[in-house]
């Protein structure tokens, strides 16, 4: 296991407090993040459902899911092998059956059919299906949202947590140097990718990566307008800006970072873009300690911004910590307006300051720990836009340059 059990049952007595607290007596877990945290099982196997039964006055949870990924759940997990169940596969892909009148089923067996109930109502991997199913199968229970429940418990962070993040920071550092590293004039962007992915996942001497919860971003000339691009199989061309946005992963625990690439010599308009963020990145920074509200670092963005007339709509970041695909933010606090999220040591969030524009865009982002009286950043990487000399290979020339 990752974890020591004793750290395990830290973290499930902690969600029994937040369940009695919220009047829950049953709360089902479908977000394979908050399965691994409450559990450590680990596996790709959350495109089937799946599910973690937590009864508040039983000692142990049962984790429940597809037959032949039940010995995976022996293996990776701290519960007793009568605490996890499967359905048959034929409740798999079916249009006749599904896995949740199995769990309804399990659920009347265990005489929690008239209970509160809550489940994850806007979570990936718990579909609308799953929840009209349930409903139909335990009419006398009474259903609560608990989206986010677990999720609030994983925003402080142990020790060990923190460790696997600065290994998930030197990772990203890494992979970061080795995308910079394959961009040329000439060079394709999915070879770019291929060397961010080949860092990220090799590792270290002493510990080797996981895949992250999200593949790198890597949006090219006019599309850095837009931050969610990928690659293509397009070539780098001089006076191309190119956004990397990656992330290293340790045992499922990441440390995003971001950058901007020029190849050749960056417009007047980027280079004071990269000033302005520059600025905006080390006056949040110098803010972060504990006791403060999230959305006063939101407030010194602003302060250090407005004089530029810089506006940004999106938020300025998210906590971070333990994912599994699509994402890698745990769906709590966020760096904005109105986030009142009192910050508390061993936060750790992804402040990524990015800003998009009609034709072009520019992104720098750092991943941080709140500490006792400040910020340690989980990454250590030259910050400011990066310029590249171009030059052209032979046409003869194939491969990846790293």
């Amino acid at each position: 296991m990752t974890f020591e059990v004793g750290e395990y049952l830290k973290r499930l007595k902690k969600t029994k407090q937040r369940m009695e607290k919220d009047g829950v007596d049953v709360l089902l877990v479908t977000d394979p993040a908050n399965m691994n945290y409450l559990t450590g099982y680990d596996a790709w196997s959350f495109y089937v459902h799946q599910m973690l039964i937590v009864i508040i006055d039983k000692p142990q949870p049962i984790w429940i899911g597809r037959y032949m990924d039940a010995n995976g759940a022996k293996r990776t997990t701290w519960m007793h092998d009568e605490n996890i169940v499967s359905y048959p596969d034929y409740f798999v892909n079916s249009h006749q059956f599904h896995p949740m009148e199995y769990i309804a089923k399990l659920l009347t067996e265990l005489k929690q059919e008239k209970r509160v109930i809550g489940v994850e109502m806007d979570q990936y991997y718990f579909s609308a299906k799953s929840y009209t199913t349930l409903l139909e199968h335990l009419p006398n229970g009474t259903f609560k949202d608990c989206t986010s429940l677990v999720n609030w418990v994983r925003i402080i962070k142990s020790d060990q947590e923190i460790e696997f993040m600065r290994r998930a920071g030197m990772l990203a550092e890494q992979a970061m140097q080795a995308g910079i590293n394959a961009i040329h004039t000439g060079s394709r962007e999915c070879d770019a990718a291929a060397s961010i992915y080949y860092e990220l996942i090799k590792g270290k001497e002493e510990f080797g990566g996981d895949y992250p919860s999200i593949v790198p971003m890597l949006p090219t000339g006019d599309k850095t307008s837009a931050p969610h691009l990928t690659w293509c199989d397009d070539h780098f061309e001089e006076g191309n800006a190119v956004i990397i946005e990656l992330a290293g992963c340790y045992k499922r625990y990441h440390a995003p970072l971001a950058r901007t690439v020029f190849l050749g010599n960056p417009t007047d308009r980027l280079k004071k873009l990269d000033e302005i963020v520059q600025e905006g990145i080390e006056n949040v920074l110098q803010k972060v300690k504990p006791g403060i509200y999230l959305e006063e670092l939101e407030e010194a963005w602003v302060e250090s911004t407005r004089k530029y007339g810089i506006e940004k709509e999106s938020r300025l970041g998210y906590s971070i910590g333990l994912n599994y695909p699509p994402d890698w933010g745990e769906h709590t606090a966020s760096i904005r307006k109105n986030d009142r999220t009192v910050l508390e040591p061993n936060m750790t969030f992804h402040f990524i300051p990015g800003l998009w524009f009609d034709q072009d865009g520019i992104e720098t982002s750092e991943s941080f720990r709140v500490t006792e009286d400040g910020v340690e950043l989980l990454t250590n990487f030259e910050r400011g836009l990066i310029q590249k000399i171009p030059f052209h290979f032979p046409d003869d020339t194939k491969g990846i340059i790293s």
